[in-house]
């Protein structure tokens, strides 16, 4: 099994996979991601390669993280539904309502595979859009670009909240606890390396975030 690979079993996705923008920039990053994970040394994988891009960097990381949440998400969504998770938590003190600021604009509390729904599609509307994940090689960022890349982390961190908080039993009797936590020092690496995600934002999870940082 691939550092990030898991069993034919469990390879459902939440939504279909993305993939990094073909025969761009993107693809040969990708490339290089794939060659510095296979090392082993995630520090060392996060970092931005020598001449490269930051925002191609953070784009072609974005699609990578996106599909791991989505395949990691779609091993449980037989367990995580409206009456096993009513509302979208992440234990007693964390409880996260839904707003996108164009179709929804109140936040409103759903159940937690509803939120996740929302949250993913959300994302993909995101990375589908060429004016803010321009496709083409050296095609421009928007001005916003870092801005909407913090917004997709900070809700992907939700997820993971969620699943260790709501679902961590389930994941360890699927043999999948060493995979999940592999993707999340991964992805706890990479938000910190760029400062993607406040501190606040990471308190459900902070004594896991910090045993991660501190190694």
């Amino acid at each position: 099994m691939s550092l990030f690979g898991l069993t034919n079993r469990n390879h459902k996705t939440f939504r279909p996979k993305k993939s990094a923008q073909s025969g761009s920039k993107g693809a040969q990053l990708k490339k290089h991601i794939d060659a510095t994970l296979g090392s082993g040394n995630l520090r060392e994988a996060v970092r931005l390669p020598p001449g490269e891009d930051l925002h191609e960097w953070l784009a072609v990381n974005t699609v990578d993280f996106f599909n791991q949440v989505n395949i990691l998400y779609g091993t449980l969504t037989e367990f995580c539904t409206p009456s096993s998770c009513p509302t979208m938590s992440a234990g007693p003190k964390y409880e996260y309502r839904w707003a996108d600021g164009v179709n929804i604009k109140k936040p409103i509390e759903v159940s937690a595979p509803k939120y996740v729904d929302y949250l993913m599609g959300w994302i993909e509307t995101q990375l589908d859009d060429e004016s803010i994940f321009p496709q083409n090689l050296g095609a421009p960022f928007p001005s916003n670009f870092q801005d909407v890349v913090k917004t997709i982390f900070k809700r992907l961190f939700r997820v993971y909240a969620h699943i260790y908080h709501s679902h961590f039993q389930k994941i360890i009797s699927l043999k999948e606890e060493a995979h999940m936590n592999t993707c999340f020092k991964h992805f706890v690496l990479f938000t910190w390396e760029f400062r993607l995600i406040d501190k606040a934002e990471l308190a459900p999870l902070y004594e896991l975030v910090e045993s991660i940082l501190q190694r």
